[in-house]
């Protein structure tokens, strides 16, 4: 290889360094940004638009001067297994820096496998990892007619992979609201969605563990 070769190859090599360089200060400095991947719980469902705990969660970002937006991948009647197949597609889009995942309550209503509900949320939960991006997990419970083994097991199943991963977790997402003196009073008709009024009381059980992911 001649001088003039090895030059043109060195010059190379920085231009694509160089390049490199700029594409990791851009991503550092880019404004943070939140994927939440759920079910008709985060989409809003029965309610008027921008009154879900998503849609005031980018409120709060403001209020708290967090330079951060939403996106809100939640489709209503969504499993584990349809955000696991959605997932790779949205980090490639969106590049979040913080990916929330509020799906399960759905494998439970179908009677799916409590092993395929851990091995989906595992699996996303470490794509996200992949990524780059920080995880969330929104815990769920069921109801006690599920029968008592059951029923802790779900709730264990977002712990399992919690601690496996390392991921954040929020133990239950209807916390203060399922479990309210007034519970009732806070549900649609169907007694499994929340009301409007109910979505700052999720909100406020969400966002601590959010906020923290992005501020560190």
């Amino acid at each position: 290889m001649g001088l003039s070769v090895v030059r043109r190859h060195c010059i190379a090599l920085l231009i694509l360094a160089s390049f490199a360089g700029a594409n990791a200060a851009h991503a550092k400095d880019a404004p943070a940004k939140v994927l939440v991947l759920g079910d008709s719980l985060s989409a809003e469902y029965g309610l008027k638009r921008g009154t879900g705990w998503v849609a005031l969660m980018e409120q709060r970002m403001a209020k708290d001067k967090l330079a951060a937006s939403v996106v809100n991948a939640s489709i209503s009647g969504d499993t584990t297994s349809g955000g696991r197949s959605r997932l790779p597609a949205l980090l490639a889009q969106h590049q979040p820096t913080v990916v929330v995942i509020e799906l399960g309550g759905n494998d439970a209503l179908r009677g799916l496998p409590l092993t395929m509900t851990h091995d989906n949320l595992l699996a996303m939960t470490q794509t996200a990892q992949a990524s780059g991006a920080k995880v969330v997990l929104a815990g769920m419970q069921v109801p006690p007619n599920y029968g008592q083994d059951y029923t802790k097991r779900f709730s264990d199943t977002f712990a399992t992979v919690a601690k496996s991963t390392k991921a954040a977790l929020v133990p239950f997402l209807l916390k203060g609201v399922a479990d309210a003196p007034n519970a009732t009073a806070l549900f649609q008709a169907d007694r499994i969605h929340p009301k409007e009024e109910a979505h700052p009381t999720i909100l406020n059980t969400m966002w601590p563990a959010i906020k923290n992911l992005l501020r560190s």
